[in-house]
């Protein structure tokens, strides 16, 4: 009995091989997620976004670099172009932290696909996004998609409290997904457009009642009596400025992370400068309306 001819079947072949070879080329693909998170929500958004990836393909190599610690900032790092990159900062003053512009500097790639993403405390992430995008694009990266989360205030326990929340979380799988799409997608894939502006806008900066900026770069935290001396707040410190031996004292600059502060188990850090506060409350009152991420891709 003679074979019979089915139509379009060349066709399907074609597709069937086409989607092997997309198969293929996600397998060979490592996920490397890097994140700068001194309290945790930066590291909750890029790791939620990179589980949800692995998640489509068991194979996939997944790797974190968390570079929060000063150690982990000593050397700088270079991938290739079988290694996709999900960048991960927060925003400070609606910029990038300029602590970690001399770092992200050293985190080259060779026509590397990345994603950038920024987290804010729902005031605005200003020129961050762009910039950051910008930074990877000029170290050899190919930023394809791009988004902005917000994560609680480090100032505040109430600005954004909880989040990133389950709303955020569901926000970054989409996210992930349309990440996953491009990653796999035939042929070149151009840089991503996101908002921002160039030259980027001074880092914010609060004022007073009478419209008079007030710089609080040097403010430092306090230390109550309460504190046991467990040096936690010696080991988060994101610069490393806390002295061991007495953590009273501030060896380096104070980012103003509240890393010390919120991770204190006794509540035993706090700051009183009065410019401090006064902002603080301010961002509360003002920006206390939720605000939504935005996606790029």
């Amino acid at each position: 009995m003679e074979g019979k001819t089915v139509k379009g079947g060349h066709g399907v072949l074609q597709q069937i091989a086409s989607f092997w070879e997309k198969e293929e080329i996600l397998l060979k693909k490592r996920i490397n997620l890097m994140y700068f998170s001194a309290t945790g929500t930066t590291k909750k958004v890029v790791s939620k976004i990179g589980k949800c990836i692995a998640e489509k393909d068991g194979e996939m190599d997944l790797r974190e670099i968390d570079f929060t610690l000063p150690k982990a900032r000593e050397d700088g790092i270079v991938f290739s172009e079988d290694d996709v990159v999900i960048v991960g900062v927060p925003v400070y003053a609606g910029r990038v932290p300029n602590v970690l512009l001399k770092y992200l500097n050293t985190v080259k790639g060779n026509d590397t696909l990345a994603a950038a993403v920024v987290v804010y405390g729902n005031r605005n992430y200003d020129d961050a996004l762009i910039e950051l995008r910008d930074i990877l694009n000029s170290n050899g990266f190919k930023v394809i998609a791009a988004a902005a989360f917000i994560g609680e205030h480090a100032f505040s326990y109430t600005l954004a409290k909880g989040r990133p929340d389950e709303r955020d979380m569901e926000l970054a799988s989409i996210f992930a997904d349309k990440l996953y799409e491009k990653i796999a997608s035939e042929g070149d894939v151009e840089t991503v457009k996101v908002k921002g502006n160039i030259p980027y806008r001074k880092y914010y900066m609060p004022k007073d009642e009478n419209g008079n900026p007030q710089d609080i770069r040097k403010v430092k935290p306090k230390t109550k009596d309460s504190c046991t001396d467990c040096k936690l707040c010696a080991n988060v410190c994101p610069m490393g400025s806390i002295d061991y031996d007495d953590v009273s004292i501030l060896n380096g600059i104070c980012i103003k992370c509240n890393a010390c502060v919120k991770r204190c188990p006794v509540q035993a850090k706090y700051f009183d400068d009065i410019a401090y506060l006064r902002h603080k409350r301010e961002l509360e009152i003002e920006f206390e309306n939720r605000r939504e991420p935005e996606l790029f891709v």
